[in-house]
């Protein structure tokens, strides 16, 4: 696929590794979609799902924050949307952004229209897009070091987990995609999925049946963006290839182009190009990582990764 100066790129994931990839790819395009998890069921955003009954809207803020232009309007509104309140009421640990979303789906009606109304208030350069209508949760199986294995089930305690995931699920089973985030895909020149919690942001989007049919449908290339370290309650142990193996193994139709990898966290180099050309993926290593921090990417330098790969792909 020729390079465009302004390809349409949607990306797939939730909480600050999603964050790090828009942070990124917000230099590179106008057309850039979010679509994000909505599994969310602790702090401010299990709160307000179980008192109103609405999706959890944290990643979607912190999606349209990091969307946020890096002038002073869009800086200081990022601030305001994550700021969080302190106190010693009902209003603590709230955020800000998480009470706007909310306010606006219950004066539209309309999750889409409502997030687009943040957007637009924000000055976001892109959209962000649920990726199901209803909220969801994550349950997975999970064998603790004893060898008992046993179903947890919330994100959070899925996150947390002390073992080692063996499947994920979402219940319910089969949530009605996000018809916006599919039609998105379909139109998609990239698809950007990872980095992120694997089990709980990134996996669920390839268990949503809409997706999943969309991915497999589309003439977008795929680039999978590998996380920098495993996740500690959730992924410990794994190597960057048992991350390729755990998203192929829940989702083996789909087709991955590139493989994104930090250089310097990749351990076994031929175990990881090995994992690559068993998907037919190009495994691309490029420093990526932030310095001085354990398991961030930096936006900027991932910026420059997404431009090589998108330049030369």
């Amino acid at each position: 696929m020729p390079w465009s100066d302004d390809p349409a790129v949607v990306a797939l994931g939730g909480g600050h590794g999603l964050s790090a990839s828009l942070a990124a790819l917000r230099r590179l395009t106008s057309d850039l979609t979010a679509v994000v998890t909505v599994a969310d069921n602790g702090g401010s955003s299990g709160r307000l799902r179980e008192e109103f009954g609405v999706l959890p809207p944290g990643d979607l803020r912190m999606a349209l924050a990091s969307l946020c232009g890096d002038d002073r309007w869009g800086q200081t509104w990022a601030k305001v949307l994550q700021h969080r309140f302190s106190s010693d009421g009902s209003m603590d640990g709230h955020a800000v952004g998480n009470l706007l979303i909310v306010a606006l789906w219950e004066l539209l009606d309309d999750q889409v229209a409502g997030l687009d109304w943040v957007g637009g208030l924000l000055g976001a350069r892109g959209r962000v897009l649920p990726m199901a209508l209803t909220p969801l949760d994550i349950a997975a199986e999970v064998r603790d070091a004893s060898g008992e294995v046993a179903v947890v089930r919330g994100q959070v305690a899925v996150a947390t987990a002390a073992g080692k995931v063996l499947d994920v699920r979402l219940e319910p089973a089969a949530p009605e995609a996000c018809p916006e985030a599919v039609q998105a895909i379909a139109e998609a020149d990239w698809v950007v999925i990872g980095p992120g919690s694997w089990y709980s942001s990134v996996i669920p989007h390839l268990l949503v049946p809409g997706l999943r049919t969309a991915l497999g449908a589309t003439s977008a290339r795929v680039v999978v963006n590998l996380n920098l370290v495993a996740q500690a309650g959730e992924t410990d142990g794994y190597t960057p290839a048992d991350h390729l193996a755990a998203l192929h193994r829940h989702a083996p139709d789909l087709r991955v182009s590139v493989v994104l990898a930090d250089a310097g966290s990749v351990g076994e180099e031929a175990s990881l190009r090995s994992a690559c050309a068993a998907l037919g993926a190009e495994l691309v290593l490029a420093d990526v990582a932030l310095a001085g921090s354990d398991g961030q990417h930096d936006p900027e330098k991932l910026a420059r990764a997404y431009a090589a790969i998108l330049g030369a792909n």
